[in-house]
């Protein structure tokens, strides 16, 4: 087995843009299976962590999603809406203190203890960003708010709570389509509502 870093060398790194994040060319060696090495080239856009959460009512096998405007998958659909579970860049916060300030802001509930279920890389292609899932139980007078996200940050989000199984034919059917809440639904079903 390769040691950490013996196999990559690198070359040239250009900064293509700094406008949003940054995104970067990197020019490198990769050291292949053989031993021998190979010249590559690609882009990565580094935007930061992020943490992601699912809330969930277990009396009322219910779960809180949202529904907002999303350009990326505008320019695939002309439409634009995805529904998904709240999420946000960690802006210097631990996972925890961010999952917890993001459930206040998106969905309106105020939830102490987030547990974390696991780590997971998105888009490890060309996305540097790793993500924090969680998952919170929420009760009704948890709501200190109605959220809808920061209207000076651009976020104009609305709140769903639907039912487990209603949920989960939302991904069977193509309605949900947001790869973090698919995944943080699935374990949902399997580990804690089932």
């Amino acid at each position: 087995m390769q040691k950490a870093n013996d196999h990559v060398r690198y070359l040239e790194t250009q900064l293509l843009s700094d406008n949003w994040y940054t995104l970067k060319k990197y020019t490198f060696e990769l050291r292949r299976q053989d031993g021998t090495w190979q010249q590559q080239s690609r882009e990565a856009y580094d935007r930061g962590h992020g943490a992601t959460i699912l809330l969930y009512n277990r009396d009322k096998k219910t779960v809180v999603l949202t529904r907002q405007f999303r350009l990326p998958v505008y320019l695939h659909d002309q439409n634009g809406y995805l529904i998904e579970a709240a999420a946000g860049l960690l802006d210097n916060a631990s996972p925890e203190q961010r999952i917890i300030a993001e459930a206040q802001e998106e969905t309106g509930f105020q939830i102490a203890e987030p547990e974390k279920i696991f780590e997971a890389f998105m888009s490890p292609g060309s996305v540097t960003e790793k993500l924090y899932f969680f998952i919170a139980e929420y009760r009704e007078q948890d709501r200190s708010g109605q959220g809808g996200g920061i209207e000076a940050e651009g976020e104009d989000i609305e709140v769903l709570e639907w039912s487990l199984e209603k949920a989960l034919a939302a991904v069977r059917s193509g309605e949900i389509q947001d790869g973090k809440t698919i995944m943080l639904l699935q374990y949902l079903a399997l580990n804690v509502l089932n």
